[in-house]
């Protein structure tokens, strides 16, 4: 993810969104290069019920939704399913069949029958170790699979991470913390495979804004270790900002002993994990951080949506089964009945816009995502930089 301010702004492109409460959420969107097209309206989806075996095709295409329905993650899977049934339905085409299969009961087998099946794109899996398991199965068979994970270490070679990278969090709210005067920059990380990455993202993301880092220190998500990492940075250089690259839980944690330690004036950041947890603002010690993400404007009708149909709120994930959904349908334009997925349409260029806004796939099969900062305060989160409209 680039900065703020480097990303080129779309016109009018993904103005449809704002007709999501009023009627059926449109298709996903292909940004062109030059002035917004019309949006195709895709034929109608039809979602049936999977019984012992799927019927016969001849005029849709098939696509399998690979999450948990069943075990400790069901809930989460139950989100990015109804949200992409949803999508089926809002979208009111006719092209696709998106069936379910539950990788909770074993990822390899859910893909096994999904491609014996006749689905020619795998959406999901949820988890980074099941798409490593998913992604050679799909590879022997020339089905494109796009996660919902946010592990870039399983993108590439036929997979397309879908999840909110961590990285371009870190780049994006490190860069606007230097645009306000930052130069002196902490971080904390936690132990670990994700730590390891946010240290990498911060180090690169610090040097690219032309800033310093004069402390990183690594925690074990204890509060002793955690209390340890910051009397370790306390005894360095005085530092204007200091990322806290974990979840809110940890933030909550850290803030006021930050504050404590010599960090009392420092501006307080964090990552895109800080956005499903909007208690976070009432805690004073964070009252002023930053942090940057996806924007919420169009998933909060999404939730809302979702609550009058099924009767309780969605997952925050809940939007990239919905995004996936439109995204298939837009492709579906040029996809022949029976034939291969076109996944050299998921690296267009120009990108697409969703409910999380605009995105597209790079090269290494990574969306790079436009996201927003939003600033901790009383009264919940505000948005204090605006999430450029696309690329």
């Amino acid at each position: 993810m680039t900065g703020a301010g480097a990303l080129a702004q779309f016109g009018r492109a993904g103005k449809w969104l704002a007709l999501l409460g009023a009627a059926a959420l449109a298709g996903c969107q292909v940004v062109p290069k030059g002035p917004p097209r019309p949006i195709d309206v895709p034929p109608p989806v039809v979602v049936e019920p999977v019984g012992p075996s799927l019927p016969s095709d001849t005029q849709r295409n098939r696509v399998a939704l690979l999450v948990p329905l069943t075990g400790p993650n069901a809930a989460v899977g139950e989100s990015i399913s109804n949200a992409a049934n949803m999508a089926v339905l809002d979208t009111g085409g006719k092209t696709i069949r998106v069936t379910m299969y539950d990788t909770a009961t074993g990822a390899a087998a859910a893909a096994q029958k999904a491609i014996a099946e006749g689905n020619k794109l795998i959406l999901g899996p949820l988890l980074a170790e099941d798409v490593r398991v998913v992604a050679p199965i799909a590879r022997a068979s020339r089905v494109p699979v796009v996660t919902f994970s946010n592990d870039v270490g399983v993108a590439g070679n036929g997979v397309y991470v879908m999840g909110f990278a961590p990285a371009q969090s870190i780049e994006r709210v490190v860069a606007y913390a230097k645009s306000k005067g930052a130069t002196k920059f902490a971080g904390l990380v936690p132990a670990g495979l994700y730590g390891q990455r946010a240290s990498t993202a911060f180090l690169r993301s610090v040097e690219a804004a032309g800033g310093q880092v004069v402390s990183l220190q690594t925690f074990d998500r204890t509060a002793g270790s955690i209390t340890a990492a910051i009397t370790r940075m306390s005894n360095t250089s005085p530092y204007d900002a200091v990322l806290i690259a974990d979840s809110a839980r940890v933030a909550v944690q850290a803030g006021p002993v930050i504050r404590a330690h010599g960090g009392a004036g420092a501006r307080l950041l964090g990552t895109e994990l800080w956005n499903a947890e909007g208690a976070l603002a009432a805690n004073p010690a964070l009252r002023g951080a930053w942090f940057a993400s996806v924007s919420d404007g169009v998933y909060t009708q999404l939730a809302g949506k979702y609550r009058t149909r099924f009767g309780k709120g969605p997952y925050r994930l809940a939007s990239l089964g919905y995004d996936a959904v439109l995204l298939v349908t837009r492709i579906g334009g040029d996809w022949k009945f029976g034939s291969a997925f076109p996944a050299n349409r998921l690296s267009d260029a120009g990108g697409f816009t969703g409910i999380d806004g605009a995105f597209r796939f790079g090269r290494d099969g990574i969306a790079e995502r436009a996201l927003e900062v939003q600033q901790a305060g009383p009264s919940g989160f505000v948005v204090v930089d605006g999430a450029p409209r696309g690329f």
